[in-house]
Formats: C-alpha cells, sequence, structure tokens
C-alpha cells in the first residue's frame, strides 16, 4: 500500500511575508503619521496603534484595494530558498491563506496573491483560500495566527508556531526563522515512510530559479 506526499500547509501572512511591516506603511500613510511612530511589536489586534473597533477592518480593505498590498509585501528573509530546498526533499507545499476578507474584492485579493507568491519564487503545488483551516489536510502546518493555531492543535493537527509578537503565549514547537523551520521539518520528512514527489515541473535541476532574490 502506497503513502501519499509529505504535505506542508503553509501560511502567507507573517510567515511568508512580512505583513505587520507591509501593513504599517499603509497605515502611518493613510493616518498621515511616521511610520516609526506605529511599532511592529503589535498585538493581534493592532491596539498599540490606536485601533478601536472596525479599524482593522478598513484599514486592512485600503491596503488591499486602494494599495494593493497584498502584490508588494516584503518576503520573509529565507522563505523562499527553505521551502524550495523543502520540496526538492519531496515535500509536497501546500499554501494555506485566509485573504478573502470582504466580498467583492476577492479578485484583486486573489490575483494579487499569485503574482507576490511568483515575485518572491515560492514554490507550492496547492493555492487554498479558506478561512477555517481544518478544513484542508496537512502532516505540518506553519503558522502565526493564534486562533488558527490552537484550532489546528485541539483537532490534533501538528503545527510549528512560527514566532510572532502576538503568539508568544503558545506553547511549541516554535520557530524564530525559516532555517528553525527546515530543521525541525527534517525528522518529521524522515520519519514519513511515503513516497518521494519529484521536483516541481518546468524547472530543470541545473536552473537557478531563484535569480536575484535572496528571500
Amino acid at each position: 500500500m502506497s503513502i501519499g506526499p509529505f504535505v506542508l500547509g503553509v501560511d502567507l501572512d507573517g510567515v511568508c511575508a512580512q505583513h505587520t511591516v507591509a501593513f504599517r506603511k499603509v497605515v502611518a500613510l493613510e493616518k498621515n503619521v511616521p511610520e516609526e511612530s506605529l511599532t511592529l511589536s503589535c498585538g493581534w489586534g493592532f491596539e498599540e496603534w490606536g485601533f478601536e473597533e472596525g479599524d482593522f477592518e478598513k484599514y486592512h480593505r485600503q491596503a488591499v484595494v486602494e494599495h494593493r498590498m497584498l502584490a508588494n509585501m516584503p518576503a520573509m528573509p529565507g522563505a523562499s530558498r527553505s521551502l524550495w530546498r523543502l520540496s526538492e526533499a519531496g515535500v509536497w507545499i501546500r499554501i494555506i491563506t485566509h485573504r478573502l476578507y470582504t466580498n467583492w474584492d476577492h479578485a484583486i485579493a486573489a490575483g494579487d496573491t499569485a503574482q507576490w507568491l511568483d515575485w518572491a519564487k515560492i514554490p507550492y503545488r496547492d493555492l487554498c483560500f479558506v478561512g477555517g483551516k481544518t478544513a484542508v489536510d496537512a502532516h505540518v502546518y506553519i503558522e502565526d495566527a493564534p486562533h488558527n493555531i490552537e484550532a489546528l492543535r485541539e483537532d490534533g493537527r501538528k503545527v510549528i508556531v512560527f514566532d510572532q509578537p502576538y503568539n508568544r503565549e503558545l506553547d511549541p514547537p516554535r520557530a524564530h526563522d525559516w532555517e528553525e523551520v527546515e530543521h525541525m521539518l527534517s525528522t518529521e520528512l524522515a520519519a514519513h515512510q511515503g513516497a518521494v514527489q519529484h521536483q516541481l515541473p518546468g524547472f530543470d535541476p541545473g536552473t537557478y530559479r531563484l535569480g536575484g532574490h535572496t528571500s
């Protein structure tokens, strides 16, 4: 009986993309304040930025629709290189993200996400837009959002916490960067008795896929 590939469920914002950095730039512009006045060490609700009820939804929609933030976010250092190494080791990369926040903006959010993944040179085989992440199967998940981590763990899933200021109270395993993610996954991958997938189609073994991008 054959066993399927090792599937890694990868979140985007706060894991592969520097969401807080990009969002701060937009909020600073909209509020007409210096970026440095908005701390990067903020909680999940951005209370440190003076956000009140409804502010996140308002500013985030402006960021996505008017500023096209999802197409222009800085990549998390090391994400692309680590994910390529994992992919070439046989890991099936499954992107699982919740970016379809409001009706009528889905085309922008989905299109800009795909564009950003190409720019950031993130390898993946599946791209899933979903709010409840327990609905999408994976052997291990990389996630930063506290509510998603708790829901996945309550459902018996293995989750590596990608370290952020708003998730420090959660139990390990925890990775502070993508090098640590790779190290943690090496044991999981070695223990997996499944079929190894070939590298993603369209790339020769000698091709330098990353070009000048260093993330």
